[in-house]
C-alpha cells in the first residue's frame, strides 16, 4: 500500500517540488501564465474531456456530490466561525473552494488512471462555476456583477462541451487534436505555478494555516460522510469524493479575498500552508481510500 501511494504522489509533489525551486531560483512573475492557463489551455481541456464524457446516472450522481461537497462546508462554517469568532468572509470560502484544479486533476489520474480524468475535469468544472457564481456573491456584496461570471472562457467551454455531447456532435479531427493538445498543456503548468506560488509561504501565518488545515480535513469530512451515507456512487467516485471533499483551499480564494478585502493575509496563510501540508494529509486519505472504499 505504501508503494502505491508513493507512486501516485511522487510525480505529483516532484512537479511542484520543480515549480518551487524555479520559483527560489528566478522568482518569475506567474500572473501572465496564470490568465493563459485558465482562458485557453484549461478551457480547452474542460471541452475536449466533457464533450466526449459518457454522461448518465453516474455523472448526475457524481454532480450533486460535488455540489454538497462544496456547499455543506460553508453551511457548517457558519456555526464554527460564530462558535471560534472567525469572520465567515475570510474563513468560509478556503473551506467550500478546495484545490480542485491544480492539485485535484493530476493527483486522481495517478490514483486512478486515465478512467478518472473526465471525472475529474466534472468536478473541477463543477468547483470552479460554484465559486465564481455562489463565491462571488458571498464576498462582494453589491460589487456582485453577472457579466464578470459570463466573460470566463471557462464556463462557455463547459456550455459548449455540454452541448456537443448531448447532442453527439464531433468537433472537426485537426481542431480537436490542436485542443487536446493546448488542454494537455494545463496540468503540468498548474503544478509548476502551485510550487512557485508556495514560495510565498510566510512563517508567521503557520497558526493560522494548521487552524484552517483542521478545519478544512473536518468539514470535508463531515460533507463526505452525507455523500458516503446518500449518495449511490460506484466505488472509484466514492474514493475521488473522500479526496475532493478535503482537498486544501484553491489558489483562487487568495486572489478574491484581495480584490474584496477580506483577509487576504490569513486567506493567503490558508492556501499555501493548507497546500503545503498536503505532503501529510494526501498519504494518509489514499491509505484510507484505497482501504476502507
Amino acid at each position: 500500500m505504501l508503494e502505491k501511494v508513493i507512486s501516485i504522489l511522487f510525480p505529483v509533489f516532484a512537479v511542484v517540488a520543480a515549480g518551487f525551486f524555479v520559483g527560489k531560483a528566478f522568482k518569475p512573475d506567474m500572473r501572465h501564465i496564470n490568465r493563459i492557463n485558465i482562458d485557453l489551455m484549461v478551457p480547452c481541456l474542460v471541452f475536449t474531456t466533457l464533450s466526449v464524457m459518457p454522461m448518465g446516472g453516474q455523472q448526475n450522481s457524481l454532480i450533486v456530490a460535488a455540489v454538497l461537497a462544496v456547499l455543506l462546508p460553508g453551511v457548517l462554517m457558519f456555526g464554527i466561525g460564530k462558535a471560534l469568532s472567525l469572520p465567515f468572509k475570510t474563513w468560509g470560502p478556503p473551506q467550500m473552494f478546495r484545490n480542485s484544479g491544480n492539485l485535484a486533476i493530476p493527483l486522481f489520474g495517478y490514483a486512478f488512471g486515465v478512467s478518472a480524468e473526465a471525472p475529474a475535469v466534472l468536478l473541477f468544472v463543477v468547483s470552479v462555476i460554484l465559486h465564481i457564481t455562489v463565491g462571488m456573491a458571498l464576498l462582494s456584496n453589491s460589487e456582485y456583477r453577472l457579466n464578470n461570471v459570463l466573460r470566463m472562457p471557462l464556463l462557455w467551454a463547459a456550455i459548449l462541451a455540454l452541448i456537443f455531447n448531448f447532442n453527439g456532435w464531433n468537433v472537426w479531427n485537426p481542431l480537436n487534436e490542436g485542443m487536446k493538445l493546448v488542454g494537455n498543456a494545463a496540468v503540468p503548468v498548474m503544478l509548476i505555478s502551485l510550487g512557485v506560488q508556495l514560495t510565498a509561504i510566510k512563517w508567521s501565518g503557520i497558526g493560522v494555516g494548521i487552524l484552517s488545515t483542521v478545519l478544512s480535513l473536518m468539514t470535508g469530512a463531515a460533507s463526505f460522510a452525507v455523500i458516503y451515507f446518500f449518495i449511490p456512487l460506484p466505488s472509484e467516485h466514492m474514493r475521488m469524493m473522500l479526496l475532493f471533499a478535503m482537498l486544501p483551499p484553491a489558489v483562487m480564494n487568495f486572489l478574491y479575498a484581495e480584490r474584496f478585502k477580506v483577509g487576504a493575509d490569513e486567506v493567503a496563510s490558508m492556501v499555501l500552508f493548507g497546500n503545503g501540508f498536503t505532503v501529510l494529509t494526501l498519504p494518509l486519505l489514499l491509505i484510507a481510500a484505497f482501504a476502507w472504499l
